[in-house]
């Protein structure tokens, strides 16, 4: 190890919007010197725009990632390793626990990362979940759909960022969504599909996410979704404008799912519908919140989980939490439909508004846009802080409209169509 020399930290691959970029940031605030590890570092305009070291690796094979590592560590040291992305929190995981380095259980995020064995788990432990089925047959889902009688929601077992993910009220919706569904070989990260997918009951309520850190609840928060029957999140609110036994109730159901789950170290975002019988998990997420959650929290409260999560990866102490303005709301600028993008306007003008503390586009002049019905129809995002939630909802909400994405010819694409 040189003297003097930053350790290094490294992250395995990244989430292409929303905090990959801020993961980076507070590791060099932390004194520590990021590497990223991807196939593909294109894939992040961030890491050429940041200056932050790459390796390439094949990130699919945790071998691969683990001989990386090691030879980070023999040079200047390695503090840690962690993912910003739902697809490689696990191999992250395993890898840093063959290096010896603090991490979560692996294989319980493996394990949770299958939303049909995570529903069964779920289930056994008696945590409210919607009633679902596995199957990898069209006929299957059709009869699946059949016996739970009323609306389904149909999503592949793996994915992320509502990817995939339809509501669906006739037999016949189910059926041409399980065939459209059984056909991609790959996911929007061009990895192989399971080959199976979930149907499950519709469960109606407003959604939430609980947002944990080592089991313990940090914040529930409020989320806006696109209209049905595809479920893009539009936009958050936190903490969520519930009363105190709501919040308490959010919590406790969340707190239950993790302990189910074998999941106890470091982050987690439960994703939730509270109904009429109460809350109900739709999924937990073995990973920090995306969409600009971590930011917005740390804005309102002064809690960063971002900071957490290294410096939890790391062995290092937390930093103490800064008061906040107390409520922040995050609002994402959709895609006006699909097209070539000739022009990017009004960003200036949007992180001049009252309030707003983060604003940023994906959309690049030239950039292909589809519409997939998924996170990757949102071009961009702003954060607003606020006395109160609807202070703090009118400057994000505000400040988005300022942003404007004009596209070529914009067309309607393929309903659903595929990823990246």
């Amino acid at each position: 190890m040189s003297g003097g020399t930053p350790r290094w930290f490294a992250f395995l691959e990244s989430n292409t919007t929303g905090t990959g970029r801020q993961f980076c940031a507070v590791a060099r605030a932390r004194g520590l010197r990021p590497v990223l590890l991807a196939r593909d570092a294109a894939r992040y305009p961030y890491v050429a725009e940041d200056g932050v070291d790459t390796l390439i690796v094949d990130t699919a094979d945790l071998g691969a990632v683990v001989d990386a590592c090691a030879r980070l560590a023999d040079a200047e040291g390695l503090a840690g390793i962690t993912s910003s992305s739902e697809y490689f929190v696990a191999t992250a995981a395993l890898a840093a626990a063959k290096l010896g380095l603090p991490g979560p259980d692996g294989e319980a995020i493996a394990r949770c990362r299958s939303k049909d064995a995570q529903r069964a788990a779920l289930h056994a432990a008696g945590v409210p979940v919607p009633a679902f089925h596995a199957t990898g047959q069209v006929g299957d889902a059709v009869r699946a759909a059949e016996e739970m009688g009323g609306p389904v929601v149909l999503k592949p077992v793996s994915g992320s960022g509502s990817v995939g993910v339809k509501l669906c009220l006739t037999r016949d919706e189910v059926r041409r969504w399980a065939v459209e569904l059984l056909s991609r070989l790959t996911d929007e990260r061009g990895a192989p599909t399971a080959g199976r997918i979930l149907v499950e009951e519709a469960v109606m309520g407003p959604e939430f996410s609980v947002e944990t850190f080592n089991g313990r609840v940090v914040a529930v928060v409020a989320k806006h979704l696109s209209p049905e029957p595809f479920f893009v999140e539009t936009g958050h609110d936190l903490p969520a404008p519930v009363t105190d036994d709501v919040a308490a109730a959010l919590g406790d159901t969340a707190e239950r799912a993790l302990a189910a789950l074998g999941l106890g170290w470091g982050a987690a975002h439960t994703e939730l519908r509270l109904t009429t019988r109460g809350p109900v998990v739709i999924e937990v997420n073995p990973r920090l919140a995306g969409g600009m959650i971590p930011a917005a929290l740390a804005a309102a409260t002064g809690v960063d989980l971002i900071d957490r999560l290294i410096a939890c990866a790391a062995g290092l102490d937390p930093a103490p939490a800064a008061p906040g303005p107390g409520h922040a709301a995050i609002r994402f600028v959709p895609a006006p439909g699909a097209g070539t993008v000739t022009a990017v306007d009004g960003l200036d003008d949007a992180l001049r508004a009252p309030g707003v503390v983060y604003a940023a586009t994906t959309a690049a002049v030239g950039r292909q846009v589809r519409i997939t019905h998924s996170f990757q129809d949102r071009l961009g995002h702003v954060v607003a802080v606020g006395a109160d939630a609807g202070q703090a909802a009118e400057r994000a909400a505000s400040a988005a409209r300022l942003i404007r994405i004009d596209l070529d010819e914009p067309t309607r694409s393929a309903e659903g169509a595929g990823g990246r």
